[in-house]
């Protein structure tokens, strides 16, 4: 699969985006959640960064490895804990969230939030239009990922153009 270099350039600020937040809730709104995952694997691949991927029938996986999974986290409240008690730096997706941001996710969500410490911690979730529940809007930030288009240098009469 042929990566363009703006794509990498594209998972870069994504990924800088998300580690520049001051808070450790961060949600990406996007139309193609597929696309931005994808950014995020390919971006965890080159850097070797420490990006994991929580969904509902598989657990916490690595996106650099993705037979490194976290045992005992398939439910979203125990991969939670699992966050909450790491000490390693990380950024942990979350696309299969419909239906569990209710308690005692969301009380474990704004302890991800309201903590702070030596190790980042980031609980990314990522969906069109994201509601997060009233309580963890104070610890949480929203970014809007738009997908663009590549532009391709061509050579016309002894000149670059795009």
């Amino acid at each position: 699969m042929a990566v363009e270099s703006s794509d990498i350039s594209v998972s870069n600020r994504l990924f800088d985006r998300v580690l520049a937040s001051k808070q450790n809730l961060v949600v990406v709104e996007t139309s193609d959640v597929g696309d931005v995952v994808t950014q995020f694997r390919q971006f965890a691949l080159r850097s070797g960064q420490s990006i994991y991927q929580w969904q509902d029938d598989v657990g916490i996986s690595s996106l650099r490895e993705s037979e490194v999974r976290v045992p005992g986290s398939k439910r979203m409240a125990d991969a939670l804990r699992y966050i909450l008690q790491s000490m390693h730096f990380g950024i942990y997706l979350f696309t299969d969230y419909v239906g569990h941001l209710r308690p005692p996710n969301t009380g474990l969500l704004r302890q991800i939030g309201r903590s702070r410490g030596g190790n980042e911690r980031k609980v990314v979730f990522i969906g069109g239009a994201i509601v997060l529940p009233e309580s963890l809007d104070e610890v949480s930030e929203h970014l809007t990922h738009e997908r663009v288009a590549p532009t391709r240098l061509r050579l016309r009469d002894g000149r670059w153009v795009t």
